[in-house]
């Protein structure tokens, strides 16, 4: 079923260009985006050169993501079209931005995402729009989480054509704007935390979860377009269903998506340590089809720190947590952030995160500099760590990571690993094994073996984007994998034969 009817008569003058930046759920924003303008005859496209209208979907996460967000806009009006701001940053700061970058000739936020073609069909008309207001997101629904559901407000990847209509019978809101197995699913947005770092929660708003009826029909959807592996987004998946009146219907949901057809996996990313249950890590861990993948926020080691953040944990509750998900599936993977530098942190305190990662045996690491951000708890807290200091430290961490994580990928040498082959490029086959998250987690080349000389094993030229095949790993490039593939577990095309090995 396609998303919409055939679009109206193209005119002249209304190609749009949108780009997106920061994470994945920004991209799942971007596809409703492309949708709604699609549906009203705009020519959608990636490539903002010849464009009448760039479309920025900005981030607004840390002060990096900010730049990159500003220099995007500036590269885009350099280019002779009218430019639009969108996405977290615009909605975060609104007037500021637009008063700061007057090369914008519109800064939208999330309100104006129903009507987007309206607001574009403006820009190009010469309008001034004003630009948005921003105000705490959080405020804008229910505090009893049960109550959100029918608040009528706008939240960024949850819309529908019809909410009369069964899900199963909906157009779905989305139109893809890159190609390739791996898509995201957006399972929730917003936020109920309060750590004492993110801004987040003020611009992205409180927790609100998708219906499962939602979520299973455009999960189909995009197994009709090519889709092989759904990677399950949020800004906390692990609060999945508690304003659904089920706190655990994340385990319920999880097998009902890898039984979707042409689905060979799903996995969960964004999980909380403080709220990962035990019944839901037996899910992620054992259920045919779902990756044995945890992607835990951890984000500290040391108690003293983790207070002050507004979190809950320690060295000792986080091994034995990831211990629970190995004692299921030996060979999971799993990944985490950590910041470095906030405010109140000693030498001790690194050494304890020092202590932690070295046990961890974590697949991937990401590393962050603490700096204040706007509105957020920590930006006014006292004994703030130099910056000089801070370097340091993100040096130090960030070495540490790269070793232990090479040390890990070393650890699965001669073990077997089921490889998404992503793309085939001049007889150079990558994909990603099930504790590689698209991106963020290194990658599997898959060779030919010794076999191959015989005819045995598999033809690596027979091989396409979405198969997945069964492979031992003989080699690593730092956390990268190399891999010799033995056989063909699915076809990723409908028109070739499941088993393309060479028998």
């Amino acid at each position: 079923m396609s998303a919409f009817p055939p679009p109206p008569a193209q005119p002249p003058g209304r190609r749009v260009a949108l780009l997106t930046l920061g994470c994945a759920r920004n991209e799942v924003d971007s596809e409703e985006l492309a949708a709604r303008l699609d549906a009203d005859g705009w020519q959608v496209t990636t490539d903002a050169d010849g464009a009448d209208v760039v479309l920025v979907n900005t981030c607004g996460f840390v002060e990096k993501a900010k730049q990159d967000s500003v220099q995007t806009l500036l590269d885009a009006a350099d280019g002779g079209a009218k430019v639009v701001a969108a996405g977290c940053m615009a909605e975060r700061y609104g007037r500021e931005l637009a008063e700061h970058l007057p090369e914008a000739q519109a800064v939208l936020g999330f309100d104006d995402y129903p009507d987007i073609s309206g607001r574009l069909r403006a820009v190009l008309a010469g309008e001034q729009l004003p630009a948005h207001a921003p105000r705490d997101r959080r405020t804008m629904l229910p505090l009893t989480p049960v109550s959100r559901q029918r608040s009528g407000v706008v939240v960024p990847g949850h819309a529908t054509v019809d909410e009369h209509t069964p899900a199963h019978l909906r157009a779905v809101l989305r139109r893809r704007l890159a190609s390739g197995p791996v898509a995201s699913l957006k399972l929730a947005s917003g936020c109920d935390r309060r750590c004492a770092f993110c801004a987040i929660p003020a611009f992205r708003g409180a927790f609100v979860s998708r219906v499962p009826e939602e979520l299973l029909a455009e999960a189909e959807w995009l197994a009709g377009t090519g889709v092989r592996e759904l990677v399950l987004v949020s800004e906390n998946s692990t609060s999945y269903g508690k304003d659904l009146g089920d706190p655990r219907l994340l385990e319920k949901l999880l097998p009902q998506l890898a039984a979707v057809d042409g689905i060979v996996r799903v996995r969960v990313s964004y999980l909380q340590p403080a709220e990962t249950r035990p019944g839901l890590i037996e899910t992620i861990a054992t259920t045919a089809g779902v990756a044995p993948y945890f992607d835990l926020s951890f984000q500290h080691a040391s108690e003293p720190v983790l207070r002050r953040m507004r979190r809950f944990g320690s060295t000792g509750r986080f091994l034995d947590l990831l211990a629970s998900a190995r004692s299921l599936a030996p060979q999971a993977g799993a990944r985490s952030n950590f910041i470095v530098g906030f405010p109140g942190e000693t030498r001790s305190d690194v050494d304890e995160l020092v202590r932690f990662l070295s046990a961890a045996r974590l697949d991937a690491i990401g590393v962050f500099d603490y700096s204040d951000e706007d509105g957020t708890e920590a930006a006014g807290l006292p004994d703030k760590v130099r910056a000089a200091t801070v370097k340091r430290r993100y040096d130090r961490i960030c070495a540490l990571a790269d070793e232990l994580c090479a040390q890990r990928a070393e650890e699965r040498v001669g073990t077997t690993v089921e490889v998404l082959v992503d793309s085939v490029d001049d007889g150079l086959v990558e994909g990603r094994a099930a504790h590689q998250a698209p991106e963020v987690d290194g990658s599997t080349t898959l060779v030919a073996g010794a076999a191959a000389a015989t005819g045995a094993g598999v033809d690596l030229a027979m091989l396409r984007p979405g198969d997945l095949v069964r492979a031992t790993v003989t080699g690593t490039e730092g956390v990268d994998l190399v891999a010799v593939p033995s056989d063909v577990l699915s076809s990723g095309t409908a028109d070739r034969p499941l088993s393309t090995a060479v028998r």
